[in-house]
């Protein structure tokens, strides 16, 4: 329910100019990403987006960025938000390989995975050396590097609009609403890479609003931005890096594998469940 007061209109207002901000400056980089080539060079810059959208709000409101929760929090927030990701990523890899909907990768894809990471040429490589070797480097410096890209969508979403949702909405609203702005804040994207757009959108949405669930449940806790920077790393390179060459695809269950999979969406949805009953029940 909205509440008509002069605070809730003004925590409107100042949503309203931050989608209007974010959506316009977006487009240009969603536009870059479909028709230029190389397409990569203009993600990291489109994740900035919110980021900037952030701040030019804060100077349009006559709010200082240092506003925003730069805090580093309490560090078991932060060890939680390594761990719970890698977690709920590993639990949907293991159900595919034992329902068949996925196998285990042959050696000759793990040693291409070793070309990939630049392991090859340093003596004689067994495939559960690159596998051991492959998890560590992405699990350390894969998450650094994603980290100085991510920190421009948390800046947006969980430094700034979680927080100026929480004036007018609860705990459940909060979560809502800015996974669904989050999600599609991804959309022309979604349409564009694609096989299967209907199925894609709705397991897509299904795991970016249930990951905001998590991830308000943490920015609040700590009150930092910090931990849903290393969740959103930490879930983006497990999910985009390290299992997917550790499994083969079959073309027949193709649609269950990967980030816009069903089993993620589901494994997911069940931890989003979690943490929105425990968020509720610790009045967030």
């Amino acid at each position: 329910m909205f509440v008509k007061t002069p605070e809730h209109k003004e925590a409107w207002n100042t949503i309203f100019i931050f989608l209007a901000i974010v959506t316009v400056i977006s487009a240009v980089f969603h536009y870059a990403i479909v028709n230029l080539y190389p397409s990569r060079i203009y993600v990291g810059a489109l994740m900035w987006c919110p980021a900037i959208a952030a701040i030019i709000t804060l100077k349009l409101r006559g709010r200082t960025i240092s506003s925003l929760n730069w805090n580093w929090g309490h560090w078991k927030y932060i060890r939680w938000s390594y761990f719970i990701p890698a977690l709920y990523v590993l639990i949907t890899y293991v159900l595919i390989w034992i329902f068949g909907l996925g196998g285990l990768s042959n050696e000759e894809n793990i040693m291409e995975w070793a070309t990939e990471l630049g392991l090859v040429g340093i003596g004689t490589l067994k495939p559960t050396f690159v596998i051991i070797i492959g998890v560590i480097l992405l699990g350390t410096v894969g998450v650094i590097r994603a980290m100085a890209t991510v920190l421009g969508e948390e800046i947006g979403w969980r430094g700034f609009l979680i927080y100026e949702s929480r004036k007018v909405l609860s705990f459940t609203g909060v979560s809502f609403f800015v996974g669904f702005i989050w999600a599609l804040w991804h959309w022309p994207i979604l349409v564009y890479y694609s096989e299967n757009v209907t199925l894609e959108f709705i397991t897509f949405f299904v795991f970016v609003i249930s990951m905001s669930f998590i991830m308000t449940y943490f920015a609040f806790k700590s009150k930092s931005l910090w931990p849903g920077v290393i969740f959103h790393s930490v879930s983006n390179v497990y999910v985009q890096k390290i299992f997917p060459p550790l499994t083969r695809t079959f073309e027949e269950t193709e649609h269950w594998l990967g980030e816009n999979g069903i089993m993620f969406a589901i494994v997911t949805l069940v931890f989003g469940i979690y943490f929105w009953r425990k968020g509720v029940k610790e009045r967030l």
